[in-house]
């Protein structure tokens, strides 16, 4: 067994000759160039890809394996270097009387991911694109997935914009054959606490995914996961913790950074930041015109007056990206990146003294409490992300 860092939700922006996929990512967010950045820059052994149900996606895939620079693993997925690729799909539902949601699923090797595809293109109004509509029932596709050897999570299921509990459903069971989930995903504004209002989700795996629209965001929010090797296989069994694997811990940002932590006024552009109270207007111009915030919804829905988080779940640890470090610019990280080698190794690995002899002591310090999760940070909400604070 060894530890392998795993992130699970990547966009395609734009496949090898331009065809769009995620309109909203990034173009250089090809699927060689994700698995390149993952495996030499991020040093992330596992990642997910979740547009490889596009037909335009699939040709770059097959042109990789024919060439010899990729191949199929045994136990499922695609290598690349060092790196591991999860073949996956995001989908939207939505049920009669529901908001839309995003659901995750995830196969073992492309030919099952190819058999998805042609069940899912009689569902959907453009195939080749990311995150489309599904217009069967929810259950129905559990059941698809689940007859080709396939895995569903729901993913950030607290955002307020097409996601489980933030749009969709105050109960997981109205909307999903509970047993035909593996896990769920937290996202950016929510943690393992926050998560624990909630006791139907006492029976899941939490992961934390970057959920990344560009390269850089890769590995924003990442898992460490215990497994022989990466593959679909050993992943799967990481999640369902059979034998000597699961899940070490899950690195996430503090939920004060997230884009939608704390509810946020349209009308006047305040954060509404009162952890006392759930709102339903503006307690500062009054107006009703608000985004719920991940916090405000969870205390909203919640059937426990207080969080339960069992012993046995693996710890969160609040992660701060280095993009987010002041004074870390494009320069800097080249230099750590050049002398380090990636990202995983600067964030977890490197000696607090070498990063001093690298970079100085005042950034070397920030990078260590970014590890340590105690940067002072502010709120984040209604589609801004929280800052990390500087010293005065």
């Amino acid at each position: 067994m060894k530890p392998i860092f795993a992130d699970l939700h990547i966009h395609i922006g734009r496949t090898d000759n331009g065809t769009p996929v995620k309109i909203s990512g990034s173009r250089n967010l090809s699927f060689y160039n994700i698995a390149k950045e993952a495996s030499e820059r991020k040093g992330i052994e596992l990642i997910g890809i979740i547009d490889c149900h596009s037909p335009a996606v699939q040709e770059d895939m097959i042109r990789y394996l024919d060439a010899g620079e990729m191949s199929e693993v045994s136990g499922g997925g695609i290598r690349y270097q060092q790196t591991t690729v999860l073949l996956g799909c995001e989908l939207e539902v939505k049920e009669e009387h529901t908001g839309p949601a995003h659901l995750l699923v995830y196969f073992p090797d492309l030919s099952t991911m190819q058999k998805w595809t042609a069940w899912h293109r009689r569902h959907v109004k453009n195939i080749t694109l990311s995150s489309q509509r599904t217009y069967a029932p929810a259950r129905e596709i559990q059941q698809v997935v689940y007859e080709l050897g396939g895995v569903m999570i729901p993913a950030h299921i607290f955002t307020p914009h097409k996601s489980l509990y933030g749009s969709c459903t105050d109960r997981l069971e109205s909307v999903l054959d509970p047993i035909l989930i593996e896990a769920v995903e937290l996202g950016l504004s929510a943690d393992t606490r926050m998560a624990g209002y909630l006791s139907e989700l006492d029976r899941y795996p939490f992961i934390t995914n970057s959920d990344a629209h560009s390269l850089g965001k890769i590995g924003r929010e990442y898992n460490l996961l215990r497994m022989e090797e990466a593959s679909f296989d050993e992943w799967l069994k990481a999640l369902r913790g059979e034998g000597d694997r699961g899940i070490i811990a899950n690195y996430g940002l503090n939920p004060l950074l997230g884009k939608y932590h704390r509810t946020y006024c349209l009308n006047c552009g305040t954060i509404i930041d009162d952890p006392e109270t759930v709102v339903g207007r503006c307690s500062y111009c009054g107006s009703t015109k608000i985004t719920s915030g991940v916090m405000d919804r969870i205390r909203d829905i919640a059937d426990r007056d207080e969080p339960k988080v069992d012993p046995s779940r693996p710890p969160y640890h609040y992660q701060i990206p280095l993009d987010f470090i002041p004074g870390l610019g494009k320069r800097t990280l080249a230099l750590l990146m050049e002398r380090f080698g990636t990202e995983m190794n600067i964030l977890h690995r490197v000696p607090e003294a070498e990063l001093i002899e690298a970079v100085g002591e005042k950034l070397s310090r920030y990078i260590i409490q970014a590890r340590q999760g105690t940067l002072d940070i502010s709120t984040g909400g209604g589609g801004k992300y929280g800052k990390v604070q500087t010293e005065s």
